[in-house]
């Protein structure tokens, strides 16, 4: 059976790109490899047609010699003697890499990038409204000093892992195919230290305890995270440092509540400022108002006081605060002030409509033991 043309079969142009030729191939493989398609013998010969396919046009050699003579060419000795394994097994690098924890570098030595921290950061909630600079000491695995992290002890070098040839890999086959996968002697360093750093014992990194700058944004809240890029664990092998999110948690205001951009507060009044109405100064987080009680407000009304509340940290208008005023009942009273609570309590008659919610409330608990209606 005629093969068909290497360019056809990947679906790509004859003047294609090193870089478009493994794109091509990693859709073909997704979609055609046998341990997505078990008992499939047709997507099994699409599968290795590609490969095929992507072996020789991956190889600058080969790739020349077929484009000159064909697959006659090939099959005739002219691409023989050139090697098909390195630049197509870095395709199953790139695709694998991730399965096996690690990422590719020059020389095929693993690099592992550092862990992601954690760090949960108490603010007031002034703090979290109006935003502050703060400094934290956050414990983390950083590059050891003394060996500047290769690990070896001074005055030595790591040596070329004679398993993996310093290639910090080793070529597993996996069914019809050969992947690449971290080497299990020096666990893809590419390196293997014999005399180990006394300072990291051989890890290149140490545990140590830095301080940071972290500058929280106006209008946080409990939850929100501020990512530090590259201020995690750092890397091995030379990989990336991870990054740091600090978590907010904005701590209990004696006063206040917040819910989302508004906050909450109680106003406590006297009995008389309630029934006459007068005035009340009312806290802020930035200053006092003057809050106007009406005659004959009754404990539980709120009262909202616009742009009092939190500007959110991601935009949007400002909130408010809304004051719920709760009639304080007096305490300590002497035998005077006894005695005209009594006159004033008795010079208030039921036919006068003084007490509103009182008559309504013994109204209905009379209807409901009556069962009238």
């Amino acid at each position: 059976m005629a093969k068909q043309d290497y360019y056809k079969v990947l679906g790509v142009a004859k003047d294609a790109a090193e870089a478009d030729i493994k794109k091509a191939f990693r859709r073909l493989a997704m979609k055609f490899h046998p341990d997505r398609n078990p008992d499939d013998p047709a997507a099994e010969g699409q599968f290795k047609e590609a490969k095929e396919a992507c072996e020789v046009l991956l190889d600058a050699k080969k790739r020349a010699v077929y484009d000159q003579f064909g697959h006659a060419g090939l099959e005739g000795g002219r691409g023989g003697g050139f090697d098909n394994g390195g630049a197509f097994s870095d395709i199953f690098g790139e695709m694998f890499g991730d399965i096996f924890g690690g990422a590719r570098r020059g020389g095929g030595t693993q690099v592992f990038r550092g862990a992601d921290l954690r760090f949960e950061l108490e603010v007031d909630l002034e703090q979290a409204v109006f935003g502050t600079d703060t400094e934290i000491q956050i414990p983390t695995l950083g590059e050891c000093k003394t060996c500047k992290g290769s690990g070896a002890a001074k005055g030595s070098t790591p040596k070329t892992c004679d398993t993996c040839h310093g290639q910090g890999q080793v070529r597993v086959q996996q069914s019809i195919f050969t992947i690449q996968q971290p080497c299990p002697r020096c666990k893809g360093r590419g390196k293997v230290i014999s005399n180990p750093c006394d300072s990291c014992y051989g890890q290149g990194r140490i545990r140590e305890e830095k301080t940071l700058s972290v500058n929280v944004p106006a209008g946080v809240d409990t939850g929100d995270r501020i990512r530090l890029t590259g201020q995690g664990e750092a890397g091995r092998n030379g990989g990336p440092a991870g990054d740091l999110y600090v978590e907010i948690s904005v701590r209990k205001h004696e006063i206040f509540e917040r819910e989302g951009s508004h906050l909450s507060c109680e106003v406590p009044i006297s009995f008389s400022a309630a029934a006459l109405g007068g005035t009340v100064d009312v806290p802020t987080l930035d200053s006092s108002v003057q809050l106007k009680i009406p005659p004959e407000t009754q404990s539980g009304r709120v009262f909202r006081l616009r742009d009092k509340g939190v500007k959110p940290v991601r935009g949007g208008s400002t909130g408010d605060l809304f004051c719920r005023v709760v009639i304080e009942t007096p305490v300590g009273l002497n035998a005077e002030q006894k005695e005209l609570l009594r006159k004033f309590e008795s010079s208030l008659s039921d036919e006068g409509g003084h007490k509103p919610r009182e008559q309504s409330f013994f109204d209905g608990v009379k209807k409901f033991f009556t069962g009238a209606t």
